[in-house]
C-alpha cells in the first residue's frame, strides 16, 4: 500500500478513517456524455475523498468482475483495501442512471445488486477500534450491526438514501440516534421530518435524537445543525459538471477525513470540514466515476477552499 500526500493539520499524523459501503460499476447517462461500466460505490467515492486528509480502510464487497486498473486505483490513493471481499460467485453490484437537462434529477434504469445483496459487513480486529468510522448508505440493519462490532469510536458519521426510510424507518432511527453526525440531502430529510423547509427540517431531526445533522442542498449548498448552532455553506461554484454521482460521498468522506486529520470534532472543526469537504465534492463531478477525484492533489484542494473562504467572507 503506498502512501499519499495528505493535507496534514499542524503537523499532526491522521487517525485512520473506516468507511462500510458499496463498491459498484455504474452506467450512467448525462445531457451531454456517458459513461459505461465505471467504477463507483458509496465506499469508493468517500475514501478516495477521505484519503487526502487520512488513511483509510474500507469494508465492502465485489466480484469476479473486479477489474485490477480499479483495484489499483484505490491503493494508489493508500486506500487499505483488506476489507473488501471478493465474492467470486457473482458480479459487482451495478447501477444504470439517467440525468435530466439540469442534472438536479435521474432516473434509475437498472439495478442489480448481484454479490452486494448477501454482503455482511464483518469487521477485522483493526476495523474495530478504528476511531472514525463512515456507514455509507447500505441497509440500516447492516449499519446496526457494524455500530455492534466497533468497541469505542470516536465519532460515527451516517448516511442513508430514501429506501431505507421507506422500507426500515425503525432501524434508521436507531441508527440516526447512535451516530455523532446524520448527513442526508434536503429530499431525505423531508421525507423523514414531513418538512421541506431545510431549517424546519434539520431542526425537527435534532430534536428527535440526532446529535448532529448535515442537510445537503446540491448546488445551494449545506447547512450545519448542532447543538452550538447553525452553519450554512455554499456550493463551489463549478463551470465544467460532467456527473454528480458521487458528491454526497465524497462530501461526507472529505468532511470525516478532515476530522480525523485535526482530532477534533466540535462545532468549528465541522464547519471547516464542511468547507473541505464541499471543494473535494466540487471535484469529484467535474469528470465521470471517480477519475477527477483520484487524480486532484492536495495543491488543487487548498486552492479552491482558499476560493470558497473568499466567496463566505463578509
Amino acid at each position: 500500500m503506498t502512501t499519499p500526500t495528505r493535507i496534514k493539520h499542524k503537523g499532526r499524523e491522521a487517525d485512520p478513517v473506516l468507511v462500510v459501503g458499496s463498491v459498484a460499476y455504474d452506467s450512467i447517462i448525462t445531457p451531454h456524455d456517458k459513461g459505461d461500466r465505471i467504477l463507483g460505490g458509496s465506499a469508493a467515492y468517500a475514501c478516495l475523498a477521505a484519503s487526502y486528509f487520512a488513511p483509510p480502510r474500507i469494508v465492502g464487497v465485489v466480484g469476479h468482475d473486479f477489474r485490477d486498473r480499479d483495484r489499483n486505483k484505490l491503493a494508489k490513493r493508500g486506500i487499505d483495501l483488506d476489507g473488501l471481499l471478493t465474492d467470486a460467485s457473482g458480479r459487482t453490484f451495478s447501477w444504470r442512471g439517467r440525468y435530466h437537462e439540469n442534472y438536479n434529477r435521474r432516473d434509475t434504469e437498472d439495478l442489480q445488486l448481484n454479490v452486494f445483496e448477501h454482503f455482511k459487513p464483518r469487521l477485522s480486529p483493526a476495523h474495530v477500534t478504528t476511531p472514525f468510522v463512515m456507514l455509507g448508505n447500505i441497509r440500516p440493519d447492516l449499519q446496526l450491526d457494524v455500530l455492534n462490532q466497533l468497541s469505542a469510536p470516536r465519532f460515527v458519521l451516517a448516511d442513508t438514501i430514501d429506501i431505507w426510510i421507506e422500507t426500515q424507518r425503525d432501524k434508521l432511527a436507531e441508527v440516526m440516534r447512535r451516530a455523532d453526525l446524520l448527513v442526508v440531502n434536503d429530499t431525505e430529510s423531508a421525507k423523514l421530518t414531513g418538512e421541506d423547509n431545510t431549517i424546519i427540517a434539520g431542526r425537527e431531526l435534532r430534536k428527535h435524537g440526532c446529535k448532529t445533522v448535515i442537510i445537503k442542498k446540491g448546488e445551494h449548498g449545506a447547512v450545519l445543525f448542532h447543538e452550538e448552532g447553525m452553519f450554512a455553506l455554499p456550493a463551489f461554484p463549478v463551470t465544467e459538471l460532467r456527473d454528480p454521482t458521487g458528491a454526497g460521498d465524497s462530501f461526507a468522506g472529505a468532511l470525516l477525513g478532515y476530522l480525523a486529520a485535526s482530532g477534533t470534532t466540535d462545532f468549528a472543526a465541522l464547519k471547516q470540514a464542511m468547507i473541505y469537504g464541499t471543494v473535494v465534492a466540487s471535484l469529484t463531478v467535474e469528470a465521470f466515476s471517480t477519475d477527477r477525484l483520484a487524480k486532484a492533489g492536495c495543491r488543487e484542494i487548498r486552492a479552491r477552499r482558499k476560493e470558497l473562504l473568499k466567496l463566505i467572507k463578509a
